[in-house]
């Protein structure tokens, strides 16, 4: 039933929503963190990459220098000039060697004097870099040479490979740093590989010089970018975390109240779910339908037609009772007014109502639209107030009945002497009819305690002039025993009928 406990599909389907509205603060957070560090590392990787550029320009800048002051000297004799070109080893930083090339033969060296090797152009990009994996002196050791030409002559100074190297690691302590030249390139251990650079997996820069033939890349490995979120945002990790219960808290308890009882009758009533059902009421003596109870049924479009017990209780405390009510009045009016002329007069119409109704004047209004909808004369409409609640005296409850009376409308208390306060209503409001309950109806022939207060109670409706509607008939030897109390006006059970749609009960109407 859809006000009991729902089953275990959609107690996981809540666990489900819940998970998910905690996760989501939690996985939004996480990945607005990862694009913040990826944006951190994008830039960490290019302000290395832009202060490797910077260094390596220095280095061969100071190369430069040394092949432009060495140039001029190609061509002439290597034991004239042999101690310029150590001069400027010595003078330079970072040259390791200097050479003189006449006729693209390397012909004089700082470090051998005379000397003998062909230079090939094609080595160096742009005809001035060669990266090289070291020479006969310094084997596997990397070394970049410098190439300055002017006609037949030409200078070579070399750079050290440790120092490239050692700027790919000082600079690029937590990325990684590459240093291309041609189709060769350079890596922090200070080898030279072939080909192209690798691709960095994660924020790589490359940069490109813009006064020698060469580039530098920087990135970082694989992961890092989880790395840096784990050490750079350990307390954001920590509030997110902290939105994720709140947001999951806030999604049970919404979810709590959206499948509530009450939340699910607001729907139901919307949707106009709450019909009517009508249950014959007869004359005592004749046995004659006169009228009808309206007794109000919940057709759910998944679990089909709903006792009142299980719904019913539910709308009294949640305030709903009172729209729902109005709903089961207009339905009714709807579908007996058209045909009020061919009803028997005054057709007994009764429908309950409880202590939520009394709070206000609203059902004057209420009323007053129902009777409209009928001939005049045609229907006699009974409120039966039930007993779940009490009902207090107060200035609104007694305006109230007092102009229900001026309407016309009759006021009966449901199950008397079952609930609280019976005697008291008889004494405080001005009502017209006792329904006995259908407990004390049950005990006829079989309690001869119950018979006797059902004696009392039918003797007490004739001294104070009440009418009386028995409910609960269910054998004739009940029926005959309240029809030989001349005071019991009807009678209402299953013996008569029962509860039906209102299709069958006009159906049947019409028959009787």
């Amino acid at each position: 039933m859809p006000l009991t406990v729902r089953p275990r599909r959609n107690r996981s389907i809540r666990i489900l929503v819940t998970l998910i509205c905690g996760l989501l603060p939690f996985l939004l957070g996480t990945a607005i963190l990862y694009m913040q560090a990826e944006r951190s590392l994008q830039q960490s990787s290019q302000n290395t990459a832009d202060e490797a550029l910077r260094q390596f320009e220095l280095m061969l800048d100071n190369t430069a220098q040394a092949a432009h002051e060495l140039l001029p000297l190609a061509g002439q004799p290597c034991n004239d000039v042999k101690l310029a070109l150590r001069e400027q080893v010595t003078r330079r930083p970072f040259v390791r060697s200097t050479n003189l090339v006449w006729d693209n033969n390397l012909y004089c060296s700082s470090l051998f004097g005379d000397y003998q090797e062909a230079v090939n152009p094609g080595d160096y990009a742009q005809g001035k870099l060669w990266l090289m994996n070291g020479n006969p002196v310094t084997p596997n050791t990397a070394l970049l040479v410098f190439r300055l030409s002017e006609g037949r002559g030409g200078a070579l100074t070399t750079l050290d490979g440790y120092h490239l190297s050692n700027i790919l690691r000082l600079i690029g302590r937590q990325t990684l740093l590459l240093l291309q030249v041609g189709d060769t390139w350079l890596s922090a251990d200070g080898k030279v590989h072939e080909g192209p650079p690798p691709e960095l997996p994660v924020a790589q820069s490359m940069l490109n010089s813009s006064r020698y033939a060469f580039s530098v890349s920087a990135g970082y490995p694989e992961g890092e970018t989880w790395r840096y979120m784990l050490v750079e945002y350990p307390p954001l990790f920590s509030l997110l975390m902290f939105f994720g219960v709140v947001s999951g808290a806030i999604g049970h308890m919404v979810q709590k109240r959206s499948t509530s009882p009450s939340h699910e009758m607001l729907r139901a009533l919307e949707a106009g779910e709450f019909i009517p059902y009508f249950q014959p009421v007869v004359h005592g003596d004749s046995k004659l339908w006169s009228g009808a109870e309206v007794l109000m049924r919940w057709n759910h479009p998944k679990e089909g037609l709903v006792r009142p017990d299980l719904f019913i209780p539910f709308a009294e405390h949640s305030g709903l009772i009172v729209p729902m009510t109005r709903a089961l009045m207009r339905q009714t009016a709807a579908l007996l007014g058209p045909i009020s002329s061919t009803l028997p007069a005054p057709f007994h119409v009764g429908i309950n109502i409880t202590a939520n109704h009394c709070q206000d004047l609203e059902l004057v209004e209420d009323c007053r639209e129902f009777l409209a909808a009928f001939v005049p004369g045609s229907i006699d409409l009974v409120l039966e107030l039930t007993e779940r609640e009490l009902i207090e005296p107060t200035d609104v409850t007694r305006q109230l009945f007092d102009q229900l009376h001026a309407l016309g409308v009759r006021i009966a208390i449901d199950d008397f002497g079952t609930g609280h306060s019976s005697l008291a209503y008889l004494r405080k409001f001005n009502v017209d009819f006792l329904k006995i309950d259908q407990s004390f109806v049950a005990m006829i022939g079989l309690d001869a305690l119950s018979r006797h207060i059902l004696d009392s109670i039918i003797e007490l409706s004739a001294k104070l002039d009440l009418g009386i509607v028995a409910e609960g008939v269910e054998t004739q030897a009940q029926s005959d025993y309240l029809t030989a109390h001349h005071h019991v006006n009807f009678l209402q059970g299953y013996l008569f009928g029962k509860p039906m749609p209102a299709a069958d009960f006009i159906n049947a109407l019409n028959h009787h």
